[in-house]
């Protein structure tokens, strides 16, 4: 993770042959700083690396004779450039180092090879001169004072302090035994006006440089081991509960690329992408999602893979960056404040010697730190102002961090984290197809620990079958949690599965508690035996004590205080042995406790926590103090689990109770989400008095229409319970049809298109045109596409709709597909717009001679970063607009030449570097780049 260790080094440094040979450095992954008089007014020059190629000539762009720098520009990418810096003392600074291709060093008898040396910088030497002088720790081995200098070469090459560029290399004084070196500030070729032209506009600032910290980089390197070992292995649910050999299976084959969509107002990625997408572009998220949804697993994937540097092209930014990753559950379970940067690498619990002191800042003021702050919701309400304040405070001082923080769906006020320029995005539902890819990698996972099990596969055919035909079981297994519950109690099961979701967890429960021992004739391994109902009562207890505490983590010394409460009450228990040797028994059997870091243990998931708490409240006639706590979204999740829970004669005191706490609320959203959970937990009962389902509909109906997205995203978890309660296009005022529409489609799904086609026939066909994907897909084609007006355009996410797609004027694609998908779909259909986004495989648009677009007056480009070749653009005389967005590949150019014959559209280019434009000159102001 240094900036430059020896594996970028040699893709950071380039052997320069100009007039004579030097040495450059990549200031961009494209751009080569070298020195003037090593090409010796030359216009172009060739480069070498050690064991790669590095293709065609590079051209001159820039030269300065006074500074002797000059610029070379590729067309291909090149390499990773290092951070930048800047001399901020006038102290030596040892540790240094020169990197570069001195003549003398070459292998194989003719080609340059690399060579380092270490130095001094030496800060007053060169002061007077403006220049930056470096005194070599010893002298080269073969240098002679008056022969030819065995650093012949070494001009244009890095000097590096950290690994941050300071300078290179200019000349060799004599006199000296060649061991000074004279040399170029960056600082004085960043301040020449041209060379900032050819950088991009978001580049790192320099770096203040005070000293050197030679331990900062193996250090480093250690840190990413220890982040590997930690973060790198998940549990999968199911697995290690049935009894395999390994308790933890790599991340990579558990994790799953999950959709999440914008929740930014006005952003223009509210279309559902996976989350890869979505965080390349965003520097700070607030990540919103579900219990289970797979925030947790996320985190500790990027956390891996960044510090790794295996992360794939859309996240390769993170590639290098430091994580640090905060689960603050555990600062709750620990009873510690919230951490200071130079605590940051230890919260975690990684198994690492302290940091270097001033580590963690000096990583954090490069702009070299990846902060993931793990579970806002877990902090209770009334800290939660303290939690942002800390948060706030970090990111001012360093304000280059790049940070993921996450929390679940409604734990903080939307725009929470607004001030700090962090933009919200929402973890979505499993769709069906991903979750045909969660059941194949969970069985892939059984697979590769050599399961015994032959009827596996015919297991996996089934499962996914009935999830292909299922619809109320696919709508259990919207989370990566549930859906691994049901793969294990599937193939538990041998295919017989539960039907509701509290049927579901109590069932995952009793493969925890009990099934797993007794399958594998496992009576008493520790000397302890206890029944499901024993594990059951010992463990709701610690869940409701943590509940209440507002906890999910605790300390062995909390544990055994809580079972010696709960121990006297059960006698045949307590016989067994001692509260040590009963937790040492829960930890190690019931699958259900977890150690997350020394000494410190947490239930397997949340949700099973808040499932056992809600149980031990029901059961010891708890309801009325739960329902005290109905204001806090800590316990909303454990009230709903209680329906379950419920009696006959307890369920209508919970139902009545929510409804009270919602009348006696002013605060919309939190009246609108008490309303919500008194309608799931009426829709629970088996039976519930007429009279009170009418009043729960009459609290649902008196929050509607819902009056921002907070409200939408709870009145939807009711599904088709409330669409009719939705008043009608005649019956909603202008002000709130937007809402309503909004909820319509959030819901979607077949029960709601009534209420969609509804709406669209009275003229808001509009509104629906961007969420095909929340309907069936014939459906929506047949009953509300031909209400949408000629302006309006489709919005087009998968192959499937593309084979459906209804003949409509405008088209907007999203996502990668291939130029024979975009003929078969669009071939035929008279297109007046069309927009493509988010295609990372599209190169050009010759699929159009096959579209009718003599009619295409606007076409809309944005993140297609290969997509740079528009000569099939010149065949469209009718078009009109022309708006191209987003950041190609840094070696792209983008050539408007094809454009000229074209002598009515108007191009607007966003997010693409200007000096990468080619044939701009021709349009005159007809072009805008912003």
């Amino acid at each position: 993770m240094s900036d430059l260790t020896p594996a970028t080094a040699a893709t950071s440094v380039l052997a320069v042959l100009g007039e004579q040979q030097g040495t450059g450095v990549l200031l961009t992954p494209t751009l080569v700083l070298t020195s003037a008089h090593v090409l010796g007014g030359a216009r172009s020059a060739t480069a070498a690396a050690p064991h790669r190629a590095v293709p065609g000539r590079l051209s001159v762009v820039w030269s300065d004779d006074r500074l002797d720098a000059a610029l070379l520009q590729s067309g291909h990418l090149l390499g990773v450039p290092p951070l930048f810096s800047a001399l901020a003392t006038d102290r030596p600074i040892p540790g240094c180092e020169i990197v570069g291709f001195p003549r003398i060093q070459r292998y194989e008898g003719q080609k340059p090879d690399v060579d380092q040396f270490t130095g001094t910088v030496l800060p007053m030497a060169g002061l007077l001169r403006r220049t930056l002088t470096v005194e070599l720790d010893h002298p080269p081995v073969t240098g002679t004072e008056d022969g030819p200098s065995p650093l012949a070469g070494l001009s244009g090459a890095p000097v590096l302090a950290d690994g941050r560029l300071l300078g290179i290399v200019r000349a060799v004084p004599r006199g000296r035994g060649h061991r000074r070196l004279e040399c170029v500030p960056l600082t004085a070729v960043l301040a020449d006006e041209e060379v900032r032209r050819w950088l991009p506009p978001d580049v790192a600032p320099p770096v203040r440089i005070t000293g050197t910290h030679p331990h900062d980089r193996p250090y480093e390197e250690e840190y990413a081991e220890a982040v590997g070992a930690s973060y790198r292995r998940t549990r999968i649910f199911g697995l290690d509960e049935l009894g395999k050999r390994a308790s933890q299976w790599d991340l990579d084959t558990a994790y799953l690329s999950l959709e999440a969509a914008s929740r930014t107002p006005g952003s223009p990625d509210r279309v559902p992408q996976r989350i890869d997408d979505l965080l390349a572009s965003r520097p700070r998220v607030l990540l919103r999602g579900d219990a289970g949804a797979g925030k947790t697993t996320l985190v500790w994937w990027l956390a891996a893979h960044a510090a790794a540097g295996t992360l794939g092209p859309n996240l390769a930014e993170l590639n290098g960056l430091v994580p640090f990753v905060v689960p603050l559950r555990t600062l709750r379970a620990r009873g510690n404040g919230y951490p200071s940067p130079a605590e940051l690498a230890r919260v975690s619990g990684l198994m690492i010697d302290p940091a270097p002191e001033g580590w963690a800042g000096r990583v954090l003021n490069a702009g070299r730190g990846l902060l993931l702050v793990d579970g806002l919701d877990e902090v209770p309400a009334e800290e939660r102002e303290a939690a942002h304040t800390w948060l706030s405070q970090l990111l001012a001082r360093y304000p280059r961090t790049r940070c993921v923080a996450t929390v679940r769906p409604f734990a903080v006020a939307p725009d929470w984290l607004g001030s700090e320029q962090f933009e919200e995005l929402a973890l979505l539902p499993l769709r069906d197809a991903d979750i045909q890819a969660f059941v194949a990698a969970w069985h892939a996972a059984a697979r590769l620990d050599g399961d015994p099990d032959r009827n596996l596969a015919d297991l996996e055919r089934d499962l996914a079958q009935q999830f292909r035909h299922n619809r109320a079981l696919a709508d259990l297994a919207r989370t990566p949690l549930l859906c691994a519950v049901i793969c294990a109690l599937h193939r538990l099961r041998e295919g017989f599965l539960p039907e509701t979701r509290w049927a579901l967890y109590s069932s995952a429960l009793h493969l925890l508690l009990g099934v797993r021992d007794e399958q594998r004739g496992i009576r008493t391994p520790d000397g302890i035996g206890m029944t499901v109902d024993e594990h059951t009562e010992l463990l709701q207890r610690l869940a409701a004590w943590l509940v209440r505490g507002g906890q999910t983590e605790f300390t062995r010394e909390q544990a055994l205080h809580q079972l010696a409460r709960a121990l006297p009450g059960m006698p045949r228990v307590a016989a067994q042995g001692t509260p040590e040797q009963i937790l040492t028994h829960l930890l190690n059997r019931s699958g259900l406790l977890q150690e997350r870091t020394d000494g410190v243990f947490q239930f397997a998931h949340r949700t099973f926590q808040d499932f056992l708490a809600a149980k031990e409240l029901v059961e010891d006639d708890q309801l009325k103090e739960a329902l005290r706590h109905a204001h806090d979204q800590q316990w909303h999740d454990v009230l709903l689990l209680a329906a379950g829970h419920c009696t006959r004669r307890d369920l209508p005191t919970l139902v009545e109770g929510l409804l009270t706490a919602g009348s006696a609320t002013r605060k919309r959203d939190l009246k609108t989400t008490l309303y919500v959970l008194a309608a799931l937990a009426a829709q629970h009962a088996a039976w519930l008095d007429g009279a009170l389902h009418g009043r729960v509909r009459k609290a649902v109906k008196s929050v509607i229409p819902p009056r921002n997205t907070e409200q939408v995203g709870q009145l939807a978890r009711l599904g088709g319970y409330v669409l009719p309660l939705l008043p009608g296009p005649a019956e909603v005022s202008r002000e709130a049809i937007g809402t309503i529409v909004h909820l319509v489609f959030t819901i979607g799904g077949r029960e709601a298109l009534p209420y969609a086609r509804a709406f669209a026939e009275a003229g808001e066909a509009d509104r629906f045109s961007g969420v095909w994907s929340q309907f069936p897909l014939e459906a929506y084609a047949r009953e509300i596409a031909p209400h949408l007006t000629p302006d309006a355009p489709i919005m087009v996410t998968g192959v499937e709709q593309l084979r459906h797609l209804p003949d409509h004027p405008s088209v907007h694609l999203y996502g990668d597909f291939e130029a024979p998908e975009l003929l078969s779909g669009l071939s035929g259909r008279r297109l007046r717009f069309l927009g493509l986004a988010q295609n990372t495989r599209l190169t050009g648009l010759g699929f159009l001679s096959g579209v009718d677009c003599a009619r295409l007056t606007g076409l809309y480009l944005s993140r297609c970063p290969r997509l740079t070749d528009l000569t099939a653009v010149a065949r469209l005389s009718a078009l009109a607009y022309l708006r191209i967005g987003g950041v190609p590949d840094s070696a792209g150019t983008l050539d408007l030449t094809p454009l000229h014959d074209l002598p009515h559209v108007i191009v607007n280019i966003t997010s693409f570097p200007r000096k990468q434009i080619l044939g701009a000159a021709a349009l005159g102001d007809r072009l805008t780049v912003e």
